[in-house]
């Protein structure tokens, strides 16, 4: 969304001026290509680092952007993004050469150094991961979209384009997640460390399919998002979960083909940056239009250089995992740049610095050595490998080069590395930032250990010791103190429930602590099984639904045993569950606060709480639920 003056399109004629503006872009474009306008005879690099916000109370998502951006209105690089919860900052673009690694990350560091001082005052901090452990489904309504005319024409245009009722999440990992949400701020979710490659325009189809290439093994690497509401999901769930937010397709009972508009693509580039820009227009309608002054087609006849405002605003609304990008550089020349999306925000500053030196070396290097990477690996096997590292990142096993199989840690220490180092050494990046950052990559696969892998590890071990919300607010707590000390992620240690110095649960909802694994009952099952089926999961109530979903009824061990004792001077009377069950139980509703519950359940002398939604049952929380926390509390004490 670079282009801020953005709006949704109304009318007819609206679009058919905007459309009209995108061809011209797309001709002026390739005007200046056929005629050599492009800037050719510099490398540079650049970053944009988006952030989550937390409430250094709880860990959970501070949605205060906006007052912070007041806070810090002469920061002219650091601006809004999608939620109230994130922020982004833009980094100084710097030739590649000598210490332009060092440089950036001491650019980041002191950024991120100021931006903390100022939230402060609002007992708030920044987290650099690719998907904040602790957000929770109701982070991501419409209340908490970043108050922008373009934010909210964004969403609204993808809204009209939904074929379906709802937008859906369906990822698998450890866990499972299957959700609905009726807004596509899912996005929001998700945090990157976006890193540019300027590009000649006739080095550009070579190194966007080298890139395309990469795009696995050195997200394999990096990968660092594998929680989304506190299910264990993919390596990298970013990907999926980006796709799938922005996703207005539905299925059908036909074969037809409709492509989403994040994708990695459908095939090489072949003969020039043109091609994507031309597909992107055939595939994707226009959702925003901007009010453009800019006639780029006289421009070009005049000999100046045209900013493509409108090719620019259609481009932000298309998701490539590999973007084009056209820039203007200070001197006035036009440029082209390939952005790379797939690096995700974190662990720490050095590691995304570590992640960039060795995208940007292995560009460089692999460029050196093959004239066509078409040559040597097919576009199925590219883009089979990027899915395998989306879902087992530094766990994968990739097709490479000559139908070669190879596992992430092999491809990376064998092959890539030493390419990437050739590669940063011929633009004569400086010796100790290449194996400064690079010596981090090589540590990191040789510890098999990466942010995606810590995370899991860590998550599991905190969720047997605790309940899932104290596990995950202990899991962020740990990672901002780690990102403070900038500490690469291979020497992280595992965290400890008592590094959470002050959790206080008392305004967490039932949806953030309830049990959704549920055994469940129907009203026609003998009580016999049900009897059998509480013994062996050692439960103490047990809730009755309909073949829908709804909730009809409550059983509990007292219920049954009261009933096992008159069946017996019944004489074995046959007996179902609705014979015996709670009619009308009580209930709360997954927005409830856990005093709420806690409060319901004392006033009632209840010790289970079906938890309902639109008469849907969603969990269940019971007493032990709250002697669990209440046990964690008072071992605090102690402390």
């Amino acid at each position: 969304m670079g282009e801020q003056k953005v709006s949704l399109v109304t009318d007819q004629q609206q679009m058919h001026h905007f459309v009209r503006k995108l061809l011209n872009d797309v001709q002026a474009l390739e005007y200046m290509l056929e005629n050599d306008w492009f800037e050719s005879d510099i490398t540079r690099i650049g970053a944009e680092q988006e952030m989550c916000l937390v409430n250094t109370k709880n860990y959970k998502p501070a949605c205060i952007a906006m007052e912070a951006l007041d806070a810090m209105k002469n920061y002219e690089w650091v601006e809004t993004e999608l939620a109230r919860f994130n922020l982004e900052t833009n980094m100084t673009p710097r030739e590649l050469k000598g210490k332009c690694l060092s440089q950036m990350e001491n650019e980041n560091v002191k950024n991120l150094t100021r931006i903390r001082e100022k939230l402060k005052k609002f007992d708030a901090d920044i987290i650099l991961t690719g998907i904040l452990p602790t957000l929770r489904k109701f982070d991501l309504n419409m209340d908490n979209l970043t108050p922008k005319k373009r934010y909210y024409a964004l969403m609204e245009a993808i809204n009209q384009q939904l074929i379906g009722n709802a937008y859906e999440l369906r990822l698998s990992g450890i866990d499972e997640l299957l959700l609905k949400h009726d807004s596509p701020l899912l996005e929001a979710c998700n945090t990157s460390f976006q890193v540019h490659l300027q590009i000649a325009p006739k080095d550009f189809v070579k190194m966007y399919n080298i890139a395309q290439a990469l795009a696995a093994p050195v997200m394999a690497i990096a990968a660092n998002s594998p929680l989304v509401f506190g299910r264990r999901l993919w390596h990298e769930s970013r990907i999926a979960l980006f796709q799938q937010s922005l996703d207005t397709r539905t299925t059908h009972e036909h074969m037809r083909e409709r492509s989403p508009r994040v994708s990695f693509g459908n095939g090489w580039l072949d003969k020039s940056i043109l091609e994507i820009y031309q597909e992107d227009i055939a595939r994707f309608r226009v959702l925003i239009s901007s009010d453009i002054e800019e006639d780029s087609i006289e421009m070009i006849a005049d000999g100046k250089t045209p900013k493509l405002r409108a090719l620019q605003v259609h481009n932000s609304t298309v998701y490539r995992w590999n973007r084009p990008c056209y820039g203007i550089s200070e001197n006035g020349k036009p440029h082209l740049r390939i952005e790379n999306r797939v690096l995700p925000s974190g662990p720490t500053i050095i590691d995304e610095i570590a992640n960039a030196a060795f995208w940007l070396g292995a560009m460089v290097g692999m460029s050196d050595e093959l004239d066509d990477i078409r040559e040597h690996i097919s576009w199925e096997d590219v883009s089979d490998n990027f899915g395998k590292a989306a879902k087992f990142g530094i766990d994968s096993k990739f097709t490479w080069f000559k139908d070669q199989k190879i596992t992430a840690i092999d491809l990376v220490l064998k092959k890539l590395l030493p390419i990437a180092r050739k590669g940063l050494e011929k633009r004569k990046v400086n010796k100790a930032d290449i194996d400064r950052y690079l010596g981090v990559i090589e540590q990191r696969a040789k510890k098999h250990m990466n942010g995606a892998r810590w995370q899991l590890r860590a998550f599991t071990k905190l969720a047997k010791e605790t309940n899932r919300d104290e596990a995950l607010s202990c899991l962020t707590a740990s990672i901002v103190k780690n990102q403070r000390e900038e500490k690469p992620i291979h020497t992280w240690k595992m965290p400890e429930l008592i590094d959470l110095e002050d959790y206080k649960p008392t305004d967490i909802k039932v949806e953030e602590f309830m049990t959704t694994d549920i055994f469940t009952v129907q009203k026609d099952d003998l009580i016999e099984l049900v009897s059998e089926l509480m013994d062996w999961r050692e439960l103490r109530y047990t809730p009755v639904e309909n073949t829908k979903g709804k909730l009809i009824g409550l059983i509990s061990r007292r219920l049954i045993l009261r009933h096992l004792i008159r069946d017996e001077k019944l004489n074995g009377k046959v007996s179902t569950v609705e014979d015996i069950m709670v009619k009308k139980p009580i209930t709360v509703t997954p927005d409830a606060t856990i005093l709420e519950a806690m409060q319901v359940m004392r006033d009632n002398r209840i010790g289970c709480l079906p938890v309902v939604m639109d008469d849907e049952l969603v969990g269940v929380v019971t007493e032990m639920d709250f002697v669990r926390i209440s046990s964690r509390l008072l071992e605090r004490l102690k402390y």
